[in-house]
């Protein structure tokens, strides 16, 4: 799932209607005579939308809407997007945890570490604490520590 905020999925449902009416990419000048938004607003939404794989660049100066199977979910605010991404890291982070875990459902700190920043998800060591921290808070993970270390247990 990919989430947008409003104004990029304005944006994004005028180039698919621009794209639909007339063939071909979009310009950005279309966009900003129709959206009454600022150009440097309009190219930044654009750029977005571009990382995000929603879009793709034609030519310098046109876009067209990438058809893809990815669901788009629409929140308000940029820093709702970044929650919300930060949420589907945290469940990625949480499968990739029960899955590395022993039979008593517990997982050392250093491999549960090594799996989040070099594994599939490869995190930054700041976004590693920060989902182990979350998950601690939720209560899906309690840290432990015994005699040989520390460890993490799966609660849910």
């Amino acid at each position: 799932m990919i989430t947008i905020t409003k104004k990029e999925h304005i944006v994004l449902d005028q180039i698919k209607y621009f794209q639909a009416e007339f063939g071909g990419g979009v310009s950005p000048n279309i966009l900003k005579m129709d959206l009454s938004m600022s150009e440097h607003e309009i190219k930044e939404i654009i750029g977005v939308l571009i990382d995000k794989g929603l879009v793709f660049r034609v030519d310098d100066d046109h876009f067209m809407f990438r058809d893809n199977d990815h669901e788009v979910q629409v929140v308000d605010s940029k820093a709702e997007v970044k929650k919300e991404e930060l949420n589907q890291l945290e469940m990625k982070a949480f499968e990739i945890i029960k899955n590395i875990t022993d039979e008593s459902s517990m997982v050392s700190r250093y491999i549960l570490e090594g799996h989040l920043l070099y594994g599939n998800l490869k995190v930054s060591t700041f976004r590693m604490y920060h989902i182990i921290i979350s998950l601690e808070l939720k209560g899906l993970i309690k840290k432990i520590r015994k005699s040989d270390g520390e460890y993490y247990q799966v609660k849910a």
